[in-house]
């Protein structure tokens, strides 16, 4: 459901942020004004020009919801892996790095069993499966395992994971899901037009 009006919106200070909705770089002077009890300003509600959602910015510039890590990967078949993807980046957006760590260690299963590997079987078979029907490129094995390795620290361990280690895991995972389906996808579609 799209949001046609704000009611009693008005000028506040510009405020540049990305808008974690629509993913656009804008400057909003339309919002409100938050006090605290000093009634001083405690941050902004802006409303994107874009989208009209709205986003929440603190007087340190702390933006809430936050922008998502990473893009969007077109042409991904399966909707279970589409979905843990854009879980994983929308866990960085509000700061629960160890859910998009989490998420991209289980996004390899789904890939995986995607692409054919059987249900139920242990996580590092799942690796190995990628790895060996030659869906990781030869270089990138190595990466698989960074993600398994991270995934089972965050899983296993008393282990909070940082920002970094998110952005690390998705940037590979979106690798990895262009070459899988974006990328072999554009090539067919190519090709059906070239004909």
């Amino acid at each position: 459901m799209s949001i046609k009006q704000w009611h009693q919106i008005q000028n506040i200070p510009s405020q540049n942020y990305i808008c974690s909705y629509c993913n656009n770089p804008l400057a909003s002077d339309k919002g409100w004004i938050a006090l605290d009890q000093q009634s001083q300003v405690a941050g902004y509600i802006c409303v994107c020009h874009r989208c009209l959602q709205p986003t929440y910015i603190d007087i340190y510039g702390r933006q809430h919801p936050g922008v998502t890590f990473g893009n969007p990967v077109q042409h991904i078949p399966d909707e279970s892996v589409k979905e843990l993807y854009d879980e994983a980046r929308q866990a960085t957006g509000i700061g629960s790095y160890t859910a998009a760590v989490l998420c991209c260690r289980k996004l390899l299963m789904h890939i995986a069993v995607s692409k054919g590997a059987k249900s139920g079987e242990s996580f590092i078979s799942y690796v190995e499966y990628l790895a060996n029907n030659h869906f990781v490129p030869p270089d990138a094995k190595e990466w698989v395992d960074h993600i398994r390795k991270k995934g089972n620290e965050a899983n296993h361990e008393i282990t909070i994971m940082g920002i970094e280690d998110a952005k690390e895991l998705l940037s590979f995972s979106e690798m990895l899901l262009k070459v899988i389906y974006e990328f072999p996808a554009l090539i067919k579609n190519k090709a059906k037009t070239e004909k």
